[in-house]
């Protein structure tokens, strides 16, 4: 573990203190959580995105070969 001194305002410092009492958590273990919640949601969207990205797009097959008007869209 490492530690970290954050500097915040003082209203932000007590509800910080309120949210971790709340949970039954000290801020620091409170402040952690949530940055790991944070940096798992962004690994599964890079994830999700590359996989969407390596998709190969498709050909749309039009009946007849031909595309639909404006006004039948």
């Amino acid at each position: 573990m490492k530690n970290v001194t954050i500097t915040l305002p003082e209203d932000v410092a007590r509800r910080l203190r309120v949210k971790a009492a709340e949970d039954d958590r000290s801020v620091s273990r409170w402040i952690a959580e949530l940055l790991e919640r944070m940096r798992c949601r962004e690994d599964e969207y890079e994830l999700v995105m590359r996989r969407a990205l390596s998709i190969e797009p498709r050909r749309i097959k039009w009946p007849d070969g031909r595309k639909p008007t404006r006004e039948q869209l």
